[in-house]
């Protein structure tokens, strides 16, 4: 029986050794290795890389409105009343203009953050009262010729030129001084008092919700 085994043993086909796995030179060894790890810097730089300008919030370049001047270098401030319709077409019109040329800053005297004290001390009241203008000196420009420099500054002075002289310039200022006077009731607002008591009103608020009466 033995024997027997041993015979179909001897006979069966013996299994072959497997072969070891065959390397590559030792050069080319370290210049996989240098490619493998170069990748991987590769790839968590890219990862870093989006991870940051992922993170990076890009915002406006300021929080003017069209037409304001970005810098501090405007020629002429104009003191407008942003609650007035009719003033506002005029204002929007010359904020268009000044696009092209930023020479002039435009001040809201309407909005709660108005400081008397940026603004040649030109409190509220009075600068409701009429168009004031402020040039870059200093110099407080009214009526007519704060029109008249406002134009000028945006390529518009011809349409004002004529005011220069008189008695075309007495004549237009008594024209404007009429709307002043009465722009209030022709715009369907309430009179200047009672938007000085509600701005007095306001101005006293300790909070949102609860003011002192």
């Amino acid at each position: 029986m033995a024997s027997s085994l041993v015979r179909m043993g001897a006979a069966l086909p013996r299994a072959r050794p497997r072969a070891a796995p065959r390397l590559p030179p030792p050069g080319l060894r370290d210049s996989a290795a240098a490619i493998g790890a170069s990748q991987s810097r590769r790839a968590q730089l890219y990862g870093l890389r989006c991870q940051v300008h992922s993170d990076v919030k890009v915002g406006t370049a300021s929080g003017l409105k069209d037409g304001e001047n970005p810098s501090e270098s405007w020629r002429i401030k104009m003191l407008y009343d942003g609650d007035c319709p009719l003033c506002m077409r005029e204002v929007n019109m010359l904020r268009e203009r000044n696009k092209s040329y930023g020479a002039i800053k435009f001040v809201d005297i309407s909005s709660k953050d108005y400081s008397p004290k940026d603004n040649q001390d030109l409190d509220y009241e009075t600068a409701m009262g009429r168009i004031h203008a402020i040039l870059s000196d200093g110099k407080i420009v009214t009526d007519v010729e704060a029109f008249r420099k406002l134009y000028e500054e945006v390529g518009l002075g011809w349409i004002y030129a004529v005011t220069k002289y008189e008695p075309v310039a007495a004549i237009a200022n008594a024209v404007y001084g009429v709307w002043a006077k009465y722009r209030m009731q022709i715009t369907g607002r309430p009179p200047l008092e009672e938007i000085m008591e509600s701005r007095k009103l306001a101005a006293e608020c300790k909070d949102d919700k609860v003011c002192k009466m």
